[in-house]
């Protein structure tokens, strides 16, 4: 008798979004991301906010006496007030509704007036023309399906994993352009694990939709510490990604309130000016040539030299550097190309950051990761201390990884490191950077190379030029690999001869017909 093929469950957040994608229909990803994101957002503060609503309205124990429609009860538990017709029950009544769009837009508009922190996030688009009433009802009732368990407390768990997951998914859509709002889930989670941020205060001065901070936030929750000894503090120049990063942190429950906006960038309009911190993880834009270095000659941020007018790459460097604490640390994001070039000057500062001990690690980073561009990029690590800190002293030398040749492809343009690629990697710098690591240098993948040995390559910090060739297999057989790259080679000539026949067959078939 023949077994039966059970069916393998897709994970929730599969199966609603290829439910959200075939409601799109003519609308763009880029404008369909903020319709679905925004009411996911909303069923998550309606959640909150029900449950909580639920307890006042019991008054039992610390909520004896409290009024639920009390809106001061809500601010003192640092949870959102909806009003009655932003209520998500009062919504999913009106699914079918042909003003359901109106309503939706409604709620955000009551929301945001009794919830200042919110102001101007929220997303009003739900009565547009382009946008059906009919799938939008559906897209309502989805959403409100969501099963968030028997217990209250995982609503937040469960509609943030959805929402960070429609995130990367958006990006993936919107390609290029998706690059600009989301950093890749495995290269934030490399910069995180690597860093290790378990206390004190974070920024990210590019932060797009804010996944370097919710990465962080899970870091501390899965290693057993206390969220509230983390502050967060970013800046954002394209209003749109302040929104999304506002609605991500919030519905983690993350505090976002130093997490600014303004259209001039952090170059031009530093919003946390006079902050020092303790960790730094950052993706700024790649290659930057259009980010006012003409107007900041004289700033007072360049220590290690005046970055050129047409690439920010080192004005972020030294912007990081600015804003770190004495002890502090960063991990960012760099073109690979920051690692060799001689332009207007570049050369010079690298020089001058590699004299001054400040350059920690370097991983070269596999093709594809980014959603935004081709470039090949990099992993810089750097530190104020790396003397007498809480790690040995490695002011002497800098980790090279060449990590080049890890990652596994998730479609024909997109690559995404794995778990164990992630560990890997950031095993070998905890091993090199801890008191009591158990460091070795292996060929091909990684070398701990002195100052002295970097500053006779002229400072290039490219990983392929330390950590050599990887040590073939003792066992490497000449004769049994040459035998089967020339059977390899046969075949591919036979299948060429079969495809160039098949192909004047048709060519033939052609000019018959024709006549």
């Amino acid at each position: 008798m023949a077994k039966t093929k059970t069916k393998k469950e897709e994970p929730l957040e599969k199966v609603l979004w290829a439910t959200a994608n075939k409601l799109r229909k003519n609308i763009d990803a880029a404008e369909y991301k903020h319709v679905v994101l925004g009411l996911i957002f909303l069923r998550y503060i309606s959640e909150a906010f029900e449950d909580l609503y639920a307890k006042l309205d019991e008054g039992k124990g610390e909520y004896e006496g409290a009024d639920p429609e009390d809106k001061d009860e809500y601010k003192g538990e640092n949870v959102f007030f909806v009003p009655v017709k932003a209520r998500w029950s009062f919504l999913q009544d009106n699914a079918k509704n042909a003003e359901i769009g109106k309503y939706i837009d409604a709620a955000m508009d009551a929301i945001e007036k009794e919830n200042p922190r919110l102001k101007g996030v929220l997303p009003k688009v739900y009565a547009k023309e382009n946008l059906d009433t009919t799938n939008l009802g559906t897209l309502v009732d989805m959403i409100g399906n969501i099963a968030l368990g028997e217990v209250k407390d995982r609503s937040a768990d469960v509609l943030g994993h959805v929402f960070e997951y429609f995130l990367g998914e958006f990006a993936l859509a919107e390609g290029k352009k998706g690059g600009q709002f989301y950093t890749p889930r495995s290269v934030v989670e490399l910069l995180v694990n690597m860093l290790e941020p378990y206390k004190g205060r974070v920024m990210d001065p590019c932060c797009g939709s804010g996944g370097m901070f919710v990465q962080s936030e899970k870091f501390v929750v899965e290693h057993q510490g206390n969220v509230s000894d983390i502050s967060i503090y970013g800046q954002e120049s394209n209003q749109t990604t302040w929104r999304l990063a506002k609605m991500n942190l919030a519905i983690r429950g993350i505090d976002s309130s130093q997490v600014k906006w303004n259209n001039e960038g952090s170059f031009l309009k530093n919003e946390h000016k006079d902050v020092k911190v303790d960790y730094i993880i950052a993706n700024p834009p790649f290659n930057d040539d259009d980010w006012s270095g003409n107007l900041l000659r004289k700033d007072g941020r360049w220590q290690y030299g005046v970055p050129p007018e047409g690439n920010a790459n080192y004005g972020w460097i030294q912007h990081f550097l600015y804003h770190l604490k004495p002890s502090g640390q960063a991990g960012f994001v760099l073109s690979k190309g920051a690692l060799t070039t001689k332009t207007s000057g570049e050369d010079v500062i690298r020089k001058n950051l590699v004299e001054a001990g400040l350059i920690d690690c370097i991983v070269n980073l596999p093709a594809k990761l980014f959603l935004n561009t081709q470039i090949p990029a990099c992993l810089w690590f750097m530190s104020r201390n790396r003397t007498n800190g809480k790690f040995r002293n490695r002011k002497n030398e800098i980790l090279f990884i060449d990590a080049r040749n890890l990652g596994h492809l998730i479609n024909r343009r997109t690559r995404e490191l794995s778990e164990e690629d992630i560990n890997l990697i950031a095993d070998t710098y905890h091993n090199w950077r801890n008191t009591d690591g158990n460091y070795e240098d292996v060929a091909g993948f990684c070398k701990a190379e002195s100052i002295e040995r970097v500053k006779e390559l002229d400072c290039v910090l490219t990983p392929g030029r330390y950590v050599g060739l990887p040590d073939e297999e003792d066992d490497f057989d000449f004769a049994e690999r040459f035998t089967s790259l020339k059977a390899t080679f046969e075949a591919q000539l036979q299948e060429e001869a079969t495809l160039n026949q098949a192909i004047k067959n048709n060519l033939s078939k052609i000019v018959i017909n024709n006549e």
